[in-house]
């Protein structure tokens, strides 16, 4: 089982990024973290990328096509603006989980907003780095169905 982890813009600023919203923790480190949390999965491969550019992450996803048996997306701001990564996710067809760092829902009423979620089948936030780790469980057990 091959899990793709996409991160959006400015994520790769994790660490120096408002620290008081998204922690100390580099994209690195929850990376690393990450690759060691899914050690405790049978045949579970994980694949990271970043991009800060909104066609480049539209891109990833197509070529996901039938390569890919899930998708964790942190969008970063393209959950409020990007019907290109909502459309994209809709047309590739592959499970996919919203996460997100801090609680967007408790935050400016733009990042309320989600047009990613919609085509998800969940969406996490406010749990720090363990959003992905928790992400890659719940596409795990769906994908094992």
């Amino acid at each position: 089982m091959k899990i793709l982890v996409i991160n959006g813009p400015n994520l790769n600023m994790l660490g120096i990024r408002e620290p008081e919203i998204y922690g100390h923790l580099t994209l690195s480190d929850i990376e690393n973290n990450l690759r060691n949390f899914a050690k405790s999965f049978d045949n579970l491969e994980l694949e990271f990328y970043q991009s800060n550019h909104e066609g480049d992450i539209v891109d990833k996803i197509q070529e996901s096509y039938k390569k890919i048996d899930g998708i964790v997306i942190n969008p970063a701001a393209y959950t409020h603006t990007s019907v290109a990564i909502a459309d994209a996710i809709a047309a590739v067809d592959i499970p996919t989980v919203e996460v997100h760092i801090s609680d967007i829902n408790s935050r400016e009423d733009f990042r309320k907003i989600s047009y990613i979620a919609p085509k998800c089948i969940s969406q996490i936030k406010g749990l720090g780095e363990k959003g992905y780790a928790n992400a890659v469980t719940l596409l795990y057990k769906h994908l094992s169905k």
